[in-house]
């Protein structure tokens, strides 16, 4: 087991999880072939941090709620059901994205999240002893309420939030404290998505996904990206999971049943992949925290399973969700 590192420590490390450095100065940039995964939530957190003083804080507080939840198995018992509120910023028709396409992502989230996804029978031998199985977590969205949608001149955007104020041209969240929000936009630089880690404010909390990345769907410049998968990465972040690498070289993911990594897996590794870390770990480039491509990532593991139900637990950042 690897053992647990403070995680005031752990914040002082924090660094960029998107291979793209996002400097763009203005909005008039395309969109272009997206080779590999960006995910600009530790961009954001770092950005958060240092905004506000106070939240590593309430980080470290609720790193300290987790380990005792799963220390003393006080986890949610049940299907914790959510709600979801799917914002769409579009600046073309072809990025107002359809209600069915929102369904094949709802859809997507509910089977990695339930362990039903048909690729889960791909887990390897070696780790099929630590995968989650159901983890009891349904996503609830309804198409009649459950969608705003807006037209923008912008094409797109940056990862400082813009999208989530109407005041700077985005979506303020619908019910931010009872709702799970999703903003669906074209990102600048091809940052896939980013999401808010527990203990954020309200008003910016949930996850953001590139119009070309949500769902199912054939979009030939994320080809890689196109089966729903980023949303439940950055899902996972939203649910306190941290990357499996953990963001440094053989770094703490803060989950003791995932290998140790020497940093981020692309692609689709060839199988047995292993680490040059302590040990020699075989990496789990099938976890759905890595960086891999949408077709090889399918797994979370029981360990993950325990820290995302953990903000659910009572007194946890996310309980309200948990609450009949």
């Amino acid at each position: 087991m690897r053992k647990i590192l403070v995680l005031a420590a752990a914040l002082v490390f924090v660094v960029s999880c998107s291979k793209d450095e996002n400097k763009l100065e203005d909005d008039t940039v395309g969109v272009h072939f997206a080779a590999h995964r960006g995910c600009g939530s530790m961009e954001v957190l770092e950005e958060q941090l240092r905004a506000d003083p106070s939240l590593a804080g309430r980080m470290q507080r609720i790193e300290q709620l987790t380990e005792r939840a799963i220390s003393e198995g006080k986890l949610v018992n049940g299907v914790i059901e959510i709600p979801v509120h799917v914002n769409v910023l579009y600046n073309t028709a072809a990025q107002n994205i359809s209600n069915a396409q929102i369904q094949s992502q709802i859809d997507v989230l509910n089977e990695d999240f339930a362990g039903t996804n048909p690729d889960y029978n791909l887990i390897p031998a070696d780790f099929s002893g630590v995968a989650s199985g159901d983890i009891k977590i349904k996503f609830i969205w309804d198409p009649t309420t459950g969608t705003s949608r807006k037209s923008t001149t912008k094409k797109n955007w940056r990862t400082n939030d813009d999208m989530k104020r109407s005041n700077k041209g985005g979506l303020n969240p619908t019910d931010c404290a009872n709702k799970f929000n999703i903003w669906v936009c074209v990102l600048a630089n091809n940052i896939l998505g980013y999401a808010q880690f527990p203990g954020g404010a309200c008003a910016t909390d949930g996850v953001v996904v590139h119009t070309n990345a949500f769902g199912r769907g054939n979009y030939p410049l994320f080809a890689s990206f196109n089966k729903g998968r980023t949303a439940t990465h950055e899902v996972g972040h939203w649910a306190n999971l941290r990357h499996i690498w953990g963001d440094a070289t053989c770094g703490n993911d803060f989950v003791a049943d995932t290998p140790v990594h020497n940093t981020s897996n692309g692609g689709c590794p060839n199988q047995p992949h292993f680490s040059t870390c302590s040990g020699s770990p075989r990496e789990m480039t099938m976890n759905y925290m890595d960086y891999t491509n949408d077709a090889c990532m399918y797994m979370f593991t029981a360990g993950q399973k325990s820290r995302m139900l953990a903000v659910f637990g009572s007194g946890g950042p996310r309980s309200a969700f948990a609450q009949p």
